[in-house]
């Protein structure tokens, strides 16, 4: 299926470049101004003219998942094109108004682009953009955004989703799978929907087991490891044998639940069987739901890089090779009737014949 050479890989040391802690959230950008000054990068300092500012979205950087996939497109960004940047990490339980305290400090500092990671930023981008007419930003995962100088950067996780409910339904041994969204919110459905239909597609007696942790982002659905354990735990007593997690930072406890009882995991958004932190349950790692939401940072970079800033919706699928699935762990490729399951309901999306759900 060729979906390795397609997205952006980096491996994403978990451990903090000595983060200061700001009033808006903490930053690794003295860390890379000092790196750029011993001549160990080509970062400029965050007061640079020039740069990418990147606000983290819940669980921060560090998650082996989403925020981990945007950090990876800034890196390339900045260093292929000799940027200077800044990424802000969120405070727990913050407001609104820290956000919008965030991207104003980002915007002052005369960062370009500037990209709020997650659906949370909306509130704050409207309210900052309009001030900053010559700045461009960018949001992920929210299309409601609508102003001259933002692009909303948002992906068709569903169909990514399908292909990995046909490999689940295709793995499973007792005809039993589960779902842990990490927040019950239209987003993640997204991910559920498209999950469901896949399984149902191969064998519509399969059983889905389906839980969302919490209800809203700042109540830790995204950033808890430990209630995604929890969850993986009362699924598998269940029954179900191959786990999918949409659940950022929480998924970690899904994946490290399901490989401590023999079973399958699937991840989300970065490819975790890749990642360093993950090493010891990959193995266990199936496959992952790609969504280079690196490549969206890039993307969005170089257009201001090259004077034709981007704006407006973009929504990226399985066409344009920014959602797909992770063939890293050699078992999924020995698993041969799952992998022709998989290329065969990837082609049917690309050439229209299959609609996945988003609801």
């Amino acid at each position: 299926m060729g979906h390795k050479s397609r997205f952006t890989r980096a491996a994403v040391g978990v451990a903090a470049l000595a983060l200061a802690a700001t009033a808006c959230g903490k930053t690794s950008g003295e860390a890379e101004k000092d790196d750029a000054e011993k001549g160990g990068g080509s970062s400029a300092s965050a007061s640079s003219s020039k740069g990418i500012g990147l606000a983290y979205d819940v669980g921060g950087r560090g998650d082996q998942s989403f925020n981990d996939s945007a950090y990876t497109g800034y890196e390339k960004a900045r260093g292929e094109f000799g940027l200077g940047g800044q990424d802000l990490e969120p405070n727990d339980g913050e407001s609104d108004a820290d956000k919008v305290a965030r991207l104003t400090q980002l915007a002052k500092q005369g960062f370009d682009p500037i990209i709020g990671v997650g659906f949370a930023y909306a509130p704050a981008i409207k309210a900052v953009a309009p001030k900053y007419p010559k700045t461009t930003f960018g949001i992920v995962d929210d299309d409601t955004v609508k102003a001259a100088n933002v692009a909303d950067l948002v992906f068709h996780e569903e169909q990514g989703s399908y292909l990995a409910g046909v490999a689940a339904a295709k793995a499973t041994k007792n005809k039993h799978v589960g779902f842990v969204g990490g927040v019950d919110v239209p987003l993640i459905h997204k991910f559920g929907a498209g999950f469901k239909a896949g399984v149902a597609s191969v064998d519509p007696e399969i059983k889905v087991e389906e839980q969302y942790l919490t209800e809203k982002a700042e109540d830790g659905g995204f950033s808890s490891p430990n209630l995604g354990k929890e969850a993986a735990k009362g699924q598998l007593d269940k029954g179900a044998d191959v786990l999918y997690a949409a659940a950022g930072l929480s998924g970690q406890g899904v994946i490290e639940e399901a490989a401590a009882a023999g079973k399958w995991a699937i991840g989300v958004d970065s490819d975790q069987y890749r990642q360093k932190p993950l090493a010891k349950y990959r193995k266990h790692i199936l496959t992952s739901v790609l969504k280079d939401v690196g490549g969206a940072v890039y993307d969005l970079t170089k257009s201001v890089v090259d004077g034709s800033p981007k704006t407006g919706e973009t929504r990226f699928d399985l066409a344009s090779g920014r959602v797909g699935l992770s063939e890293s762990n050699p078992a999924y490729g020995k698993m041969t009737e799952l992998t022709a399951a998989v290329e065969k309901a990837e082609a049917d999306i690309k050439a229209g014949k299959i609609d996945v759900p988003t609801s």
